[in-house]
């Protein structure tokens, strides 16, 4: 069997850019689906009667099949081809998401949003490594991954202002439906404009794949347990150690294993470990942001979810226009400046929302650092996804768009259990409700601005020295 990449073929540049938007519109329908969810979740928990505890398993049950089949759906587009997996995974994404749409029990709801996660897991690698691929090293590569990397942030923004939106006019289930036509759309693209890659010469490594999934899945759901019941609850002690000791297991496994499903040279490159690290902890910092300001905006300065979808608008518009800017900026300046600028301007503007308080006005003490931090978000993200894929072969980069997917799941995953703890740990005896709610934020905020704080040291240390000045 062939063992060879595809490369892109001259003169065919109208199949890349239909790739291209392909690939942004199917990240970008996971992306809005993960923020349209938290928007709609009160209305999910009076539509089908979910108990507070079980309320949380609408995400959990995403979160934990997404995190757990990242590697092995990443190496499954390698081995077997990036066209099938995308077309696998898409099929699965709007199945489920009709079946979400149409759900009439909690439980139904809560399968279908595993299965959901499971379609995830496959097409975002594939998304990413097909875009890899797809266009030759260089300037035209690093301009389509900045669009990539772009795309996390502005749909997470997105996101938000269409989930108020939706769950105030419509219902929290058109924002399921939605991506019915959509898939249905990009699996037809995918069907006629992707070339067919054959499958390379391999196996799949199931024990590696055993190890890391059940590594993750323990990992993820020792976190969330962490969040709901507190870092010193036996499940979420017993959970995250054994998640830890299966994930160390495996990567004893791959470093001994002919045919790994993690090529351990990837962490050769101080670059990539970095960008690795680096975006872990961005995506611990900025979950905050979206998580808890959302809760600021309706149970302090009495917003309806609408209002406050479009209360997130500042930060949108901004990282908007950050991010088209990016790749001339990078050319002047290059990616890695322009990494660190936008990592800094993000902590500036996530310790400036911390000050907020029960009488903070919209506009001078939210909207504004909302816009010091989306502008921050729109710089840093499509760097970050750059330099996570930098100088990788064509055979592992299926290996590499997984380790950024599961950086970036793993990194909201651990700053939310971790903000939740401070959240329950920072009560305030005898303040009222709205100024008890209103600490509790700011100090989630300060805590965020901190791990965005230690993001910035990451890529001081190990990839701006590194780069040269202009990069594309």
């Amino acid at each position: 069997m062939d063992t060879t990449a595809p490369s892109p073929a001259p003169g065919d540049d109208r199949h890349r850019q239909v790739v291209l938007a392909l690939v942004l519109t199917s990240y970008l329908m996971i992306v809005l689906d993960i923020s349209i969810v938290i928007t709609g979740l009160p209305r999910i928990r009076d539509s089908l009667g979910f108990s507070p505890a079980m309320l949380s398993w609408v995400h959990t049950a995403y979160t934990l099949a997404f995190g757990g089949a990242l590697m092995a759906g990443a190496r499954a587009g390698d081995l077997f081809g990036r066209r099938r997996m995308l077309i696998l995974g898409l099929a699965l994404f709007v199945a489920s998401s009709l079946a979400i749409g149409l759900a009439v029990s909690s439980t139904l709801l809560v399968v279908a949003r595993a299965v959901q996660g499971l379609g995830s897991a496959i097409l975002a690698p594939a998304t990413l490594a097909l875009l890899s691929v797809s266009f030759a090293e260089g300037p035209e590569r690093t301009r389509a991954l900045g669009w990539y990397g772009a795309t996390a942030g502005v749909g997470a923004s997105i996101g938000m202002v269409l989930g108020g939106v939706l769950a105030d006019l419509l219902s929290w289930r058109a924002g399921f439906f939605i991506n019915v036509p959509i898939g249905l759309a990009l699996l037809w693209t995918a069907w006629r404009f992707v070339p067919q890659d054959r499958p390379r010469a391999g196996r799949l490594d199931l024990p590696g794949a055993a190890l890391s999934t059940s590594g993750m899945v323990l990992l993820v759901h020792g976190l969330v347990a962490a969040a709901e019941t507190g870092w010193h609850s036996a499940p979420s002690i017993v959970s995250i150690g054994l998640g830890s000791l299966l994930l160390a297991a495996f990567f004893v496994h791959e470093s001994r294993t002919a045919q790994p499903l993690l090529p351990l040279r990837l962490f050769d490159d101080r670059v990539r470990s970095g960008a690795y690290a680096a975006r872990l902890l961005f995506l611990a910092g900025v979950i905050g942001f979206w998580f808890y300001l959302t809760q600021y905006l309706q149970g302090v300065l009495g917003m309806r979810p609408m209002q406050a979808g479009l209360a997130f608008l500042p930060a949108t518009l901004v990282q908007l226009v950050a991010a088209m800017g990016v790749s001339p900026l990078a050319r002047r300046w290059g990616h890695e400046r322009v990494l660190a600028t936008g990592v800094a301007l993000a902590t500036v503007g996530m310790a400036w929302l911390a000050r907020i308080g029960p009488d903070t006005a919209y506009l001078g003490g939210v909207a504004l650092p909302m816009v010091v931090l989306g502008i921050g978000q729109g710089l840093a993200l499509s760097p970050l996804t750059i330099a996570g894929v930098s100088g990788v072969a064509p055979n592992d980069a299926g290996a590499a768009s997984g380790l950024v997917n599961a950086s970036h799941q793993l990194g909201g995953s651990l700053g939310l259990a971790l903000l939740v703890v401070v959240h329950a740990a920072s009560a305030r005896p005898g303040a009222s409700a709205s100024a008890e709610l209103a600490h509790r934020v700011a100090t989630c905020l300060a805590v965020s601005a901190g791990l965005l704080g230690l993001c910035l040291l990451v890529v001081l240390a190990c990839i701006v020295p590194r780069r040269p000045a202009a990069s594309s």
